[in-house]
């Protein structure tokens, strides 16, 4: 693993020197081959949840160790996600950005969404059949699907049916997690790929100025307190040396980096967590499958700077106790966006639309977003992989 990390490393280099040149043609293959790594994560990601944690509850679904994974998992994602919010308040009211010009406000693209509504996104978590939620990538109901199957085996009475079921579903995370070794052995032509987007996208942002550089440089700095200083805090305090569970995750930290997505990258996480990292197969297949639906430090920080920003300009202003609320409501609203692209940016659309907020300066933050996504993914990568080693760690030898 070391050796690919070194491999994964040069690919990186030399796709960001390809993207720089910015020649159509390679931008071009790039797009494609990025394109397909991108559906082969989803194609890989939502089988390897189920079955991580269907397969996990029917091992020990009698068994007490299934509510204390769960509910340290919970525990550990509250405190570092509500943690991640408050600092990106503090950070927002250190620096506070300026409002934007009201020519750039005037020829914005409008970027819109249908409002949030809580009834219909509850209902929409519960199926009506079980293969739609796979089809639309609903990661939480596919949770809850997982979840009652497993416990439902777990409390079956032995049978031959029974027998036969598991077996099936056993056979059917060992072909996946076969297919998880293939994809990390050619994971170097996606990193290139990967790259080059990258590369272009900086290249052809243009130069980010003033308040919206004021802005960006919030969200950087909330992201950075967040991965350097907090998380470490938390493993140190659970005994845990932060720069040997950094070394060991990194693989799946740089590949939610490229992907912006944490759910696409749950196989390398199982796969460094075990592997490397030596946790729990029972901890490392129920934790992470939850952490990457609920646990999102970098989006929290999204939602509320981004959430106050918009509305500052929009001339709304708000005493110090409305903005604790706000860190709650992004906080809890950070822990609905499932580790998928772009999850961040829809709620924070949403959550804006109900307040009347000028949304049309979401399409200003739109070209900038994609390279924010990809420092929030791997802080929520790096904080599932904080989770689970505390996790781990507070139940070794009671599990």
């Amino acid at each position: 693993m070391n050796k690919q990390v070194w491999v994964w490393l040069g690919a990186l280099i030399l796709g960001l020197g390809l993207g720089f040149l910015d020649i159509r043609w390679i931008n071009s293959v790039a797009d494609f081959v990025a394109t397909a790594y991108t559906r082969i994560f989803k194609f890989l990601a939502l089988p390897t949840v189920a079955l991580a944690v269907t397969t996990t509850l029917i091992s020990f679904g009698r068994d007490k160790g299934a509510k204390k994974i769960f509910g340290h998992t919970l525990l550990y994602t509250v405190l570092t996600t509500m943690l991640a919010g408050f600092v990106g308040l503090g950070i927002y009211l250190l620096l506070t950005p300026d409002n934007l010009p009201a020519e750039m406000l005037g020829s914005s693209p409008a970027s819109a969404s249908e409002s949030f509504n809580f009834k219909d996104y509850v209902i929409s978590i519960i199926p009506d059949n079980i293969v739609q939620p796979f089809l639309s990538g609903n990661i939480l109901c596919v949770l809850l699907i997982a979840v009652t199957v497993g416990l439902s085996l777990a409390w079956m009475k032995d049978s031959e049916g029974k027998g036969a079921v598991i077996k099936v579903i056993d056979g059917l995370q060992e072909l996946f997690f076969s297919m998880i070794r293939g994809l990390v052995q050619m994971l170097p032509p996606g990193i290139v790929a990967f790259a080059i987007q990258l590369a272009v996208q900086i290249s052809n942002g243009g130069v980010i100025i003033g308040s919206l550089g004021k802005y960006v440089l919030v969200l950087l700095i909330a992201c950075t307190v967040q991965f350097v200083v907090i998380l470490p805090l938390f493993l140190l305090a659970r005994g845990l040396n932060p720069l040997k569970v950094f070394k060991e995750m990194n693989p799946a930290v740089a590949m939610g980096f490229f992907t912006k997505s944490s759910t696409a990258t749950l196989p390398i996480m199982l796969r460094a967590a075990e592997n490397r990292l030596g946790v729990n197969p029972k901890v490392a297949r129920f934790s992470l499958p939850i952490c990457t639906t609920i646990n999102t430090n970098g989006c929290a920080a999204f939602i509320l700077v981004t959430a106050l920003f918009v509305m500052r300009n929009g001339g709304m202003s708000f005493t110090f106790g409305e903005m604790l609320v706000w860190t709650l409501v992004a906080s809890l609203s950070a822990m609905g966006s499932a580790g998928m692209p772009m999850g961040c940016f829809f709620i924070t659309v949403s959550l804006l639309t109900r307040t009347g907020a000028p949304v049309e300066i979401m399409g200003i933050i739109l070209p900038i977003y994609a390279m924010l996504d990809m420092l929030e993914t791997a802080e929520n990568v790096w904080s599932h992989s904080c989770v689970c080693a505390m996790v781990d760690k507070d139940l070794q030898g009671k599990i």
